[in-house]
């Protein structure tokens, strides 16, 4: 399959999200009941301490950064859609792939992009009143009709139980990654605590060239060089 892929047709992406409210406290007391309905079999924590869980659910956080990359001509250029205005990143980034990304060579890639990254985006999208790009419209297509691909997914090998993080997968690849000074779990804090939207871009940033990266080891082609990456 890999070999039929023109590197050039992929939209590498990443996304970073952060609850709706940072505190299980914030919220009205509708949402708080659907909360807890979520935790009613959790015998190990409570709905209270689950918060810290709030981003990963499209239910009850929203997106504050869209990162994509493109490599054409060995240039690999990223772009950032972000800030507090959650429509509007949306509306931006279903503009590019509306644009750019409506025939079936053009793919996106994540890692573990079929279980989070595009559902969350069409979710939230939903809620936002945004119309659904024909690219994440996958509703009623076959799965050869779907061209998204999951870098996690091709690792598995058709091996349903097994879990590999981007990270991971760099670190047997060697390949290169700057250790950041945030991961995943602390962007709620960095976004609301210390207002710090930037720390939060570039973290996403380097997660989609990672991807791009690792996808390139599974095609056996050559890593994109540090003076070829272009930040918009």
């Amino acid at each position: 399959m890999l070999e039929n892929i023109k590197i050039s047709d992929v939209l590498f992406l990443d996304v970073e999200t952060a609850p709706v409210v940072y505190k299980y406290a914030d919220l009205n007391q509708t949402m708080k009941e659907q909360w807890d309905l979520k935790f009613r079999f959790q015998k190990e924590e409570m709905p209270e301490s689950g918060y810290k869980k709030a981003g990963i659910f499209a239910e009850f956080a929203k997106i504050i950064c869209i990162s994509v990359g493109i490599l054409n001509d060995e240039k690999f250029r990223i772009k950032s859609f972000f800030g507090n205005d959650e429509k509007q990143i949306l509306k931006d980034f279903a503009g590019l792939l509306n644009k750019h990304y409506n025939t079936k060579e053009k793919m996106l890639c994540a890692h573990n992009g079929k279980e989070f990254d595009f559902p969350f985006i069409c979710r939230r999208m939903l809620i936002n009143g945004i119309k659904l790009p024909k690219t994440l419209d996958i509703a009623g297509k076959k799965p050869w009709e779907i061209s998204h691909l999951d870098t996690m997914e091709l690792w598995k090998f058709g091996d349903y139980k097994s879990f590999t993080s981007l990270n991971l997968l760099a670190a047997i690849f060697d390949i290169a990654t700057p250790k950041d000074d945030i991961n995943g779990a602390d962007v709620a804090r960095v976004y609301y605590e210390e207002k710090n939207l930037q720390r939060i871009v570039t973290y996403c940033q380097k997660d989609v060239l990672t991807v791009a990266q690792v996808l390139l080891r599974f095609m056996n082609e050559p890593l994109i060089a540090d003076k070829n990456i272009i930040i918009a």
